[in-house]
């Protein structure tokens, strides 16, 4: 076997390592990102909209957890699949449900 038939060999192996890992943890990876986009919103004053999202991250995270099965949603399972849906989907509509229905403090 020579250099250039090992560093092709590791080549693959590191593109199906990353491949693999990138499949596995992409449903986090989006939630995270919306998460990030409440972050925003919140940071620049805008409390009820960033609510909004994050409770929206949250049932986005128990429909993935829903979904897909438990080797693809990566570190969103943590408990068993009825725990994590259930108490996720109740998080979220709260968040929702507050953030929707709680006053704006006599802003507008």
């Amino acid at each position: 076997m020579t250099d250039a038939d090992t560093s092709t060999a590791d080549q693959r192996a590191g593109s199906s390592l990353g491949s693999q890992f990138l499949r596995c943890h992409l449903p986090l990876v989006i939630v995270a990102l919306v998460i990030a986009v409440a972050i925003v919103f919140v940071a620049q004053d805008r409390w009820r909209r960033g609510a909004l999202f994050f409770g929206g991250a949250t049932l986005l995270a128990a429909a993935f957890r829903l979904c897909l099965p438990t080797a693809r949603v990566g570190l969103l399972a943590v408990r068993s699949k009825p725990f994590d849906v259930g108490a996720l989907t109740l998080l979220g509509s709260a968040i929702v449900f507050i953030a929707a229905t709680i006053n704006t403090l006599g802003v507008g």
